[in-house]
C-alpha cells in the first residue's frame, strides 16, 4: 500500500563541528586539520535561527566524540574557552535557544549512550543516528571505531528504551553487498518490532567527494538504488517511512517503489555533509513527485504526534505547528 502522501520536512542545517573521531574514507565533513576545524559560534548560531524563514526543524549534525579524535585539543580548548565542557552541553543549550525561536531540534551526533540520548531527549522533537550497515571490516571504515555495526545498533536500541522517535538509514555504495543491504534492513526491522520507535529509514547513495581515498570510486547506480528501496518496502513494516535525498537522485521512480519521504530541504543553508548538492526548492520538489501530493510534516513524524511521543518542553511547539492529523498545519488561504 502506497503512502497518501509524500512527505518533507523545512530546517535549518546546523553543523555544531566537523572535529570527528572516525576517519571514513568517503567523508568530505571531517576536518582533516587545525586549519580545516570548527566550532560553531553562538552568534552565528543565533544569526541562523534567527532567519529560518518558514523552517520548523533544527538539524544539529556534528563529527562523533570529538573529544576523542586526532584534533580533540582544537575542541577542547575552543569548548573551555566559550564555557562549555563538552559537545552534549553545548548542543543541548543551542536546542534550548533553538526551541525559543520556534524551531524543533533533531540531533545527529553519532554513537550516543542511554544517559546522552537520555539527556537530549527533553529537547528534541526526534533523534537520529545512520546505521549505514551491519557489514563489519570494511575498509572503508578501517580508521572509525564508531562505525562498529554493534555500536550503532547499540544507540538506536536504546533510543528505543527511551521512545525517542527516531531516524536511522543506509548508506549504499560504500563497500557493502547485496545481502549486506538485506541484513542491514532486517536489523533495523528487528529494533523496531521491539520498540515502535523508527519512524524512517533514508535510503542514501554514497557520492564521492575530493580529497578523499574514495574520490575515484563510482557512486552505486540508480538500479542499484531502486533494488534497495523496493527491499526496504518489502522488508520494513508500514508505518516506518522510506526516505530518498532528493537532492542526490530522482525520486519518483523510487516513490514508485515504496518510498514516501524526501527528507529536510532548507532555504538558508546547504547541506554541509553533500555541499555539492544544492537543496530543490518546495515548488521543485512539487514537480519531481508529481502526481503524487506533497505534504509538509515535522521533524517528528504524524504518528509520534498522535502517541504524544515528546517532552513538555517542546509540547507548545509542537501544538502549534500540527495539525489534527499530526503533519505540519497548512497556512489558511
Amino acid at each position: 500500500m502506497k503512502s497518501k502522501y509524500i512527505t518533507f520536512s523545512k530546517n535549518i542545517f546546523i553543523p555544531v563541528t566537523n572535529v570527528c573521531r572516525n576517519a571514513c574514507d568517503y567523508c568530505g565533513f571531517r576536518a582533516r586539520s587545525f586549519e580545516d576545524a570548527y566550532i560553531i559560534g553562538m552568534k552565528e548560531f543565533l544569526a541562523l535561527v534567527k532567519s529560518k524563514g518558514t523552517a520548523t526543524e533544527a538539524l544539529f549534525t556534528a563529527g562523533e566524540k570529538p573529544a576523542l579524535a586526532n584534533l580533540s585539543s582544537y575542541f577542547k580548548k575552543n569548548m573551555l574557552n566559550s564555557g562549555y565542557s563538552s559537545l552534549l552541553e553545548y548542543t543541548k543549550e543551542l536546542c534550548k535557544l533553538a526551541i525559543k525561536h520556534e524551531l524543533l531540534p533533531h540531533c545527529n551526533l553519532g554513537v550516543l549512550s542511554e544517559d546522552e540520548l537520555k539527556e537530549l531527549r527533553e529537547v528534541n522533537a526526534s533523534m537520529g543516528l545512520m546505521l549505514e550497515t551491519t557489514a563489519a571490516e570494511l575498509e572503508a571504515h578501517e580508521e572509525s571505531p564508531g562505525k562498529i555495526p554493534k555500536e550503532r545498533m547499540k544507540t538506536i536500541a536504546e533510543a528505543g528504551k527511551l521512545e525517542i522517535p527516531f531516524t536511522t538509514g543506509l548508506l549504499i555504495g560504500i563497500g557493502e553487498e547485496k545481502e549486506d543491504c538485506i541484513r542491514s534492513l532486517g536489523a533495523i526491522k528487528s529494533l523496531h518490532d521491539k520498540y515502535g520507535h523508527i519512524q524512517e529509514v533514508i535510503i542514501q547513495p554514497f557520492i564521492p567527494k575530493p580529497f578523499t581515498p574514495m574520490w575515484n570510486k563510482k557512486p552505486p547506480s540508480f538500479a542499484e538504488l531502486k533494488e534497495v528501496v523496493r527491499a526496504a518496502r518489502e522488508i520494513l513494516p508500514e508505518a516506518v517511512a522510506i526516505q530518498v535525498p532528493p537532492n542526490l537522485t530522482s525520486p519518483l521512480e523510487l516513490i514508485e517503489l515504496g518510498a514516501s519521504d524526501l527528507g529536510g530541504i532548507s532555504e538558508k543553508t546547504i547541506d554541509y555533509i553533500n555541499p555539492e548538492s544544492p537543496w530543490p526548492k518546495e515548488e521543485d520538489l512539487r514537480k519531481m513527485v508529481a502526481p503524487f501530493e506533497l505534504r509538509e510534516r515535522l521533524p517528528i513524524y504524524p504518528g509520534f504526534v498522535k502517541k504524544g511521543w515528546y517532552s513538555e518542553e517542546i509540547r507548545p511547539l509542537i501544538e502549534k505547528y500540527a495539525d489534527e492529523e499530526g503533519f505540519r498545519r497548512r497556512k489558511s488561504k
